[in-house]
């Protein structure tokens, strides 16, 4: 007959010391590493601390008037910066004067603006004890186009001949521009060294072109693209004339914001080959100018819409010409300076913008965590050992201590305190907590424990009577 299979029995449950085993490593790593774990982040509170925040989303832009070439610009950065989510608030201003005091006042929101170079800050623009550094707060993104001075005239008021020279305005009816416009301040820097004594007039643009068509102005001096209609309907009025400088390379070295450009012979029109020799102009640059507190991510995020913008062949500049660090009224910015020698930023060359701003500043964060994560990864894993082992160790020492006594003084009278002493020692190694991955070294210390009770043993078996 087969007998009944036994059914096998119960599986134990998890001995008590295996969680333990588990507790003490879990407790030995945290007492290693946490105050490794608190000077990383200290490290993140200090970088932190010196990270710039997140660009803000919305930028004033001090323009021009809205029918000038600086508002036009102005408008088509908007358009371009706006497809990364900054909305940019272009406001009409009196020119690059105005934009400059706006820039230079605390009160004002424009953070970035045009402004025609060689235009610096009036005395009051600025805090009389504030120092050199802290008085013009405002930085350079460089030119970005020519602006041509035209100096229109008109031939009757010159009988002795066409006007090639400013010291010819000795006397005359000069119109310079308004208060704030950029043509204002250069026209008085030229005249001034010419020593001409004129008799000016505050009109500008399509006023001061009215007013030299009718016959109430000797001359106008004029800042616009040649493009602009009232440009081209002066070089097309009959009785109107441009001046052409003579002195144009004394002029560029004696104001170095000022470049010599040409109007080709026959540029404005091929069927009446006007004009019908080279016109010499001289022109300042446009600059974006930029206050020193702007992100520095807005400033690059300018620099992109200002090369898409500008980077096009024009009447005077050729292809890639502009934008370039060409003008230095002002400091060039650092960012700008980067742009000019190697483009772009490397992650917003393959990255959104935000998305390239977000992960800059991680890797500014992630500097001090790896720089402390090194010597963590290097020393944390040896002390979290020697913390363990250490707890052996000393009962090695008791261990050593008694040896030592038994062998050097053995007393038969002192045989229960050797035997209860070693039984001390044995229980602590057995209660001892340990990670799984150190327990040969308790077994270890039990060995030991054994051979030191057997040796006591034989001395006690030779000592009895």
């Amino acid at each position: 007959m087969t007998p009944t299979p036994t059914p096998p029995p119960d599986l134990p449950p998890p001995e008590p010391r295996r969680r333990f085993a588990l507790i003490a490593s879990g407790r030995d790593l945290v007492a290693t590493f946490w105050p490794w774990i608190l000077l990383v982040l200290a490290g993140f509170v200090i970088a932190f601390h010196y990270v710039k925040p997140a660009p803000p989303r919305h930028v004033v832009f001090a323009a021009g008037a809205q029918s000038g070439a600086y508002y036009g610009f102005a408008k088509r950065y908007a358009a371009i910066l706006a497809r990364n989510g900054i909305a940019v608030e272009v406001r009409e201003t009196a020119g690059s004067a105005d934009n400059l005091a706006r820039l230079l006042d605390p009160d004002d929101p424009a953070k970035i603006g045009f402004v025609q170079g060689g235009i610096l800050p009036t005395p009051g623009s600025v805090s009389e004890d504030s120092s050199e550094s802290e008085a013009v707060p405002l930085l350079s993104l460089g030119a970005m186009y020519y602006e041509p001075l035209w100096v229109f005239y008109r031939p009757a008021a010159f009988p002795g001949g066409p006007l090639t020279r400013l010291t010819q305005l000795a006397g005359k009816r000069v119109a310079i521009g308004g208060a704030g416009s950029g043509v204002r301040p250069l026209a008085e820097q030229l005249l001034d060294a010419n020593r001409v004594a004129a008799h000016l007039s505050d009109l500008g643009g399509l006023k001061a072109a009215e007013a030299l068509v009718q016959g109430r102005l000797d001359v106008a001096f004029l800042i616009a693209g040649p493009e602009a209609p009232m440009v081209q309907d002066l070089l097309r009025t009959p009785g109107v004339a441009l001046m052409s400088f003579v002195q144009a390379d004394a002029y560029t070295r004696r104001f170095p914001f000022l470049s010599r450009i040409v109007l080709p012979r026959g540029a404005v029109d091929l069927v009446r080959d006007y004009p019908a020799q080279d016109v010499v102009l001289l022109a300042p640059t446009a600059n974006l100018v930029i206050h020193e507190n702007l992100h520095p991510a807005l400033a690059g995020l300018f620099l992109e819409a200002a090369s898409e913008v500008h980077r096009e062949s024009g009447f005077f500049q050729k292809r890639g010409e502009f934008p370039a660090p060409r003008e230095q009224t002002f400091p060039l910015a650092p960012q700008a300076e980067r742009y000019y020698k190697s483009g772009p930023p490397l992650l917003q060359r393959y990255l959104p913008f935000w998305a390239a701003v977000l992960a800059d500043r991680l890797l500014v964060l992630l500097i001090p965590f790896l720089a402390l994560l090194l010597p963590v990864f290097r020393l944390a894993p040896a002390l979290y050992t020697w913390r363990v082992r250490s707890r052996v160790f000393r009962l090695y020492g008791e261990l050593k201590f008694l040896e030592s006594d038994i062998r050097t003084g053995f007393d038969p009278a002192r045989l229960a305190s050797y035997r209860e002493r070693l039984a001390r020692i044995e229980e602590q190694a057995f209660r001892r907590r340990l990670p799984l991955a150190f327990l040969d070294l308790q077994y270890t210390l039990r060995t030991h424990i054994a051979l030191v009770r057997a040796d006591l043993d034989a001395r006690a078996r030779q000592a009895a009577p």
